[in-house]
């Protein structure tokens, strides 16, 4: 069954792509040309819907079975920001190493070398079947220094909580166990495996 994601974040497909291994993972913009869409919700549940129906409709295939994943950090320190804003913290159209960079500076302004955080991620699915919504969050502290070259994002600031390494430095299987995305598709996959049971009749 194809499972159609409404991102063309590289990292977002790969990662699910590993965690669904039934289903043929597609990102949308493979089937159709990409397109801007306004991410306007003051919460990632809502931005997560905006994406997924926005895509379902531009896919026009009543059939379609969109995923959207919409997630970001909170730091403490810096009143639970960048928050819903985390993909643009630095602007619009600007590069990972751009947020990441204002993030750990934001932070140095404060006069902390650390702080408490959190991701969080949320799950929409769309489709013909209704539409279904999950959630995740991982818990740690946030470093002024960057550390580690895996990853993506704010990952080489990142220290889980029991860890002493960012998630730049941490192997792949270890930050999957670990990370809000994994723990938001396990809560969405019931849901999946729902509908491709009842696709089944």
């Amino acid at each position: 069954m194809k499972l159609v994601l409404a991102t063309g974040n590289k990292g977002k497909v790969r990662e699910i792509t590993k965690m669904y291994k039934s289903f043929e993972v597609i990102p949308y913009t493979d089937l159709i040309e990409a397109f801007d869409i306004i991410e306007d919700e003051p919460d990632f549940k809502g931005n997560a819907l905006i994406k997924a129906r926005a895509v379902y409709k531009a896919l026009g295939d009543e059939d379609a079975i969109v995923f959207a994943d919409d997630s970001g950090i909170s730091v403490d320190v810096l009143d639970s920001e960048p928050g819903v804003l985390s993909a643009r913290y630095a602007g619009e159209n600007v590069s990972d190493i751009d947020n990441l960079n204002k993030l750990m500076k934001a932070v140095k302004e404060k006069g902390f070398d650390s702080s408490a955080a959190f991701y969080t991620a949320a799950i929409a699915i769309v489709c013909k079947e209704g539409e279904y919504t999950s959630h995740g969050w991982m818990y740690g502290n946030v470093i002024v220094q960057a550390k580690g070259e895996g990853g993506f994002g704010y990952d080489p600031c990142f220290i889980p909580l029991g860890y002493d390494k960012t998630l730049g430095e941490l192997d792949d299987d270890t930050k999957s166990k670990l990370s809000h995305r994994s723990q938001a598709l396990a809560n969405a996959r019931p849901v999946l495996d729902v509908i491709k049971q009842m696709r089944k009749f």
